[in-house]
């Protein structure tokens, strides 16, 4: 599997997997709209040259907003989104990102897990936030300016920083 920036031929993939994964999902144009807006990074994880999952994450002075995530249905559960994220985190990070935040459904303790075995922790509540049912949205957030409660957790930021090997942000 890699993980590598999100192109125009990926779109009507992107699309179909948002809108199986999501009962509102992005409108088409969304995605096309992202990959030229500058303050956004897109990804995309693709296996055996077919795209699998997307990310957008949105950049603004030293935070990182992680607009949206999406997994293809059949291949959840088996580290597409934990490599996903981790990537998008790193290029940001690299770019002076020091503080991440995200929305998650209430009822999405699948994508909280993900979130909080990153860091992530609840600092709030957006009630009514998802249209489709009224349910509120969890809003999490990772602070790196805090200190670390559990060290050794967030190494793989740090380590994005010195990895000679290979420049977060591109191709992997």
């Amino acid at each position: 599997m890699i993980i590598r920036k999100m192109r125009a031929p990926d779109l009507p993939t992107v699309t179909h997997i948002d809108e199986l994964c999501f009962s509102q999902p992005w409108p088409p144009e969304a995605f096309d709209h992202e990959m030229d807006n500058n303050d956004a990074r897109c990804w995309v994880a693709e296996l055996n040259g077919s795209v699998i999952a997307a990310l957008v994450l949105w950049r603004v002075l030293d935070e990182a907003h992680i607009a949206t995530i999406a997994v293809h249905p059949d291949l959840r559960r088996q580290g597409v989104g934990k490599l996903l994220l981790e990537n998008a985190m790193k290029a940001a990070y690299s770019e002076g990102a020091r503080i991440f935040h995200l929305e998650v459904r209430t009822t999405n303790l699948a994508a909280q897990k993900l979130y909080q075995a990153f860091g992530y922790e609840i600092v709030g509540r957006r009630p009514k936030y998802y249209k489709d049912n009224g349910e509120d949205a969890l809003l999490l957030t990772l602070d790196l300016n805090l200190p670390v409660t559990e060290p050794g957790k967030l190494d793989f930021l740090t380590e994005a920083l010195h990895d000679s090997t290979r420049n977060p942000g591109q191709d992997r």
